[in-house]
């Protein structure tokens, strides 16, 4: 059922559960404190809430406990210092005193993908969810934040009955996340809507406790969010098909982006044009270098696995070209950049030995220091096997890429990437280098060749400062 807050109210049995701490709101813990974790645990803080965060890394602990985010995330450090304090949050590594502080507990340690598969690797969540029934002593609610394939929550329910003391009627429930790096502090405090994969009022009950922060800031600002109650299997789906359909979309306009390639069409008019479609809208139509990030790739690749299991594996044989057409969009930017330098392509590529390259970006999106199977840096580390001499600024990514990729030259400004280079590749479109002024870099450069990998450049105004430029898609 879905139920738009606040125009419906919850009924009297739901809004009068009491949480089993006797505390006046539920007190919450958040299980994994890194990207999903420490947000949410810091955001629920602020909307008023009793906070533990709990991590097996102690270095991480430490960091927060003395104020420091160990992301970046805008906006994410202040909403730390103030609510530790105020006495509001705070993190440990302790899972017995984090079992015995909360009444809901969410579950928000990764699901990266298999090592030996497509399917996701749900050993983090096993071992948070064994170590933190074992010190349960009174009945409490676990709620799965993780994305996950469908039928973990069954499983996560039968690891309570295994693990937890006898007696304590310990529930379980599924919540999925869907925070936007860059703007992730908005989508905690400010949500498009609420997911809640429940079995019983009880259950329902705490969960809307568990957000009632959430719907009051939403009444004072007079916006509703919309809350649908479901069972457990749509409640996981509701997070990786939202994925799905977002990947899909992505690829889709990429793999327009090939066909403007061949026939000479310009693929951001295209777009332009198709979006103004009110079935189709504009969002996520920017052809460009494709998705990366901890999420879109190994989500649809574990959905894939997990249709597969359950002998629906035809229904999503698409995203398999989802995926190809991504992965096809970062060996165009070596085929552009073969293009500009003159450079023939044989079996294996091209050869750009004796060329140094200028990568601006190394984040999968801008607004982030993440790293992980991000667009950019893969190129990045393609032009350096090529034999390029390649130079990456990224204004917040560069110690993440450098742990990831240590063999590339890391700058520390936009200048200093693209001095002397031959060729300048634009491949995360952060605003610092939408807004460069092209004139100005030209005089650090040897060749004023640009990859727009991004399309996010004004080729009318590089092409005018002397600029060779080649997009994505575009003449």
């Amino acid at each position: 059922m879905t139920i738009p807050y606040p125009t419906i109210q919850p009924s009297p049995a739901i809004a009068a559960v009491t949480p089993p701490s006797g505390a006046a709101r539920p007190r919450v813990t958040f299980l994994g404190t890194g990207y999903l974790g420490a947000t949410y645990a810091i955001c629920y803080a602020e909307l008023g809430y009793e906070v533990l965060g709990f991590d097996v890394d102690a270095d991480k602990i430490a960091m927060l406990n003395a104020g420091q985010v160990p992301i970046h995330e805008p906006g994410l450090d202040e909403l730390l210092r103030r609510n530790l304090a105020a006495g509001r949050l705070r993190f440990s590594t302790d899972i017995a005193e984090t079992a015995d502080f909360g009444d809901v507990h969410f579950i928000c340690v990764g699901t990266p993908q298999r090592a030996d598969g497509m399917g996701a690797d749900l050993s983090y969540v096993e071992a948070s969810v064994t170590g933190l029934a074992q010190h349960l002593t009174r009945k409490a609610l676990i709620v799965g934040k993780s994305t996950v394939p469908v039928g973990t929550a069954e499983w996560v329910e039968q690891l309570v009955d295994k693990h937890t003391p006898d007696g304590l009627n310990v529930e379980v429930a599924w919540s999925p996340e869907f925070l936007q790096e860059g703007f992730a502090v908005d989508d905690v405090l400010r949500p498009n809507r609420i997911v809640v994969g429940v079995k019983s009022e009880w259950a329902n009950g705490m969960l809307y406790a568990a957000h009632k922060g959430v719907f009051d800031l939403a009444a004072t600002e007079d916006r509703e969010v919309p809350l649908v109650v479901t069972d457990f299997s749509t409640a996981e789906l509701v997070k990786v098909a939202a994925n799905a359909f977002l990947a899909t979309k992505i690829s889709f306009i990429n793999a327009m982006a090939e066909v403007c390639e061949a026939s000479g069409g310009d693929v951001t008019q295209l777009a332009r044009a198709i979006g103004y479609d009110p079935r189709i809208g504009n969002r996520f139509l920017q052809a460009g270098l494709g998705f990366g990030g901890a999420c879109l790739p190994k989500d649809i690749r574990a959905f894939q696995a997990r249709a597969q299991e359950l002998g629906a594996g035809e229904a999503l044989r698409f995203l398999h070209e989802v995926d190809l057409i991504n992965l096809r969009r970062r060996t165009r930017v070596l085929q552009l950049a073969a293009d500009l330098l003159g450079r023939r392509s044989g079996p294996a590529g091209p050869d750009f030995a004796g060329t140094r390259i200028a990568v601006l970006g190394a984040t999968f999106k801008p607004n982030t220091d993440d790293v992980r199977d991000a667009p950019a840096l893969a190129v990045a580390a393609l032009l350096q096997k090529a034999g390029a001499d390649v130079h990456v600024y990224d204004p917040q990514g560069t110690e993440n890429a450098r742990r990831a990729v240590p063999e590339l030259t890391y700058e520390s400004s936009i200048n200093d990437a693209v001095s002397d280079a031959d060729l300048v590749c634009v491949l995360t479109e952060w605003a610092d280098f939408r807004n460069a002024d092209p004139v100005a870099l030209g005089e650090f450069v040897k060749g004023r060749k640009v990859v727009d990998g991004r399309n996010c450049l004004d080729p009318a105004l590089w092409t005018q400062a002397g600029w060779e430029y080649r997009g994505m898609g575009r003449p």
